[in-house]
């Protein structure tokens, strides 16, 4: 990628200031009664595209992937042990129409490619973006728009952060080998390029410390997911949004669910997920956990993502 393509990329990313607020209704129920997921059935032309070479990690189950590291998107339910929010639940829809039980594995965001690529579980289904790099080794089937958001300390002097210059200088956390850092470390690189001061960069294990981080002044800003950061926001009360970007470079990115490259389960998803859309029920798992602003329309199968950066 030539300079001048790369700047062209980063100055597309397309901030949208206070425009998208946390759109949270309020808490979201976190018990650990599974019992009152919304259920689909059994679709014959999602059953029908699994190639018949794909081998499940567990016969007539679908295993999947997930990072519990949040909520609404996924956390521990009131009994520190089972999995929920709206992946969890959007992986039971899947499992349905796909004639299977649902088998999650709770896993930590950094460990999903190998184990994933080594079968481990059939899907990765943990609000991950489809970025060109990935798709080199794994399929996708689109299910969430990816908006980050901005939020600092609710006394925070900061106002408004409206586009890269104003992060100049500034503490941000974010999330390693997401798609979050790649974009406040493309910005820091051309921030530094034209004088203004590094961004300095930092990482955290789970959200607690984090947020401990923002309350103590160790760092200025976070900048993540904005489902987990609204909901925060608004259960909480300490922190603010002070801004928002779509993560696309400069296209709109997507949220996916990730199956091994070439596995031939990619398109089954793709069409359960178009199923679900069509039908409501994936609506409604949206609007249970308050992310109706992050829906599509349509899932698509390997569609363009982040471009890789050089």
């Amino acid at each position: 990628m030539t300079l001048s393509l790369k700047n062209t990329l980063l100055g597309a990313i397309a901030l949208l200031g206070l425009g998208l607020q946390p759109a949270l209704a309020g808490p979201v129920n976190l018990s650990p009664d599974t019992s009152n997921r919304i259920r689909s059935e059994k679709n014959e032309e999602a059953i029908k595209a699994i190639s018949p070479d794909f081998k499940f990690a567990t016969p007539g189950k679908f295993t999947v992937a997930i990072s519990p590291w949040d909520a609404p998107i996924a956390t521990y339910a009131t009994d520190a042990k089972t999995v929920v929010g709206a992946d969890p639940d959007l992986s039971q829809l899947i499992a349905d129409q796909l004639g299977l039980e649902l088998e999650i594995v709770p896993v930590a965001w950094p460990d999903w490619p190998l184990g994933l690529t080594s079968g481990k579980y059939d899907a990765v289904i943990s609000n991950v973006t489809v970025t060109e790099e990935r798709k080199e080794k794994f399929d996708f089937s689109t299910y969430r728009q990816d908006v980050l958001g901005f939020y600092v300390k609710a006394d925070s002097p900061i106002k408004e952060i409206k586009d890269r210059k104003a992060v100049a200088g500034l503490k941000v956390i974010t999330g390693s080998g997401t798609n979050q850092e790649k974009i406040i470390l493309e910005w820091d690189k051309q921030n530094v390029a034209e004088g203004l001061k590094p961004i300095e960069v930092q990482y955290y294990d789970d959200a607690a410390a984090a947020d401990l981080a923002i309350q103590s002044g160790r760092a200025d800003v976070q900048f993540n997911p904005n489902a987990t950061l609204a909901y925060a926001a608004a259960t909480n009360g300490k922190t603010r949004l002070v801004g928002t970007v779509n993560g696309g470079w400069p296209l709109t990115a997507e949220i996916a669910v990730t199956t091994k490259k070439g596995a031939g389960l990619a398109g089954a998803v793709t069409i359960a997920l178009n199923k679900l859309i069509a039908d409501g029920k994936y609506g409604e798992v949206l609007k249970r956990w308050n992310l109706e602003a992050e829906s599509i329309s349509q899932s698509e199968t390997n569609p363009a993502g982040l471009p890789k950066t050089q």
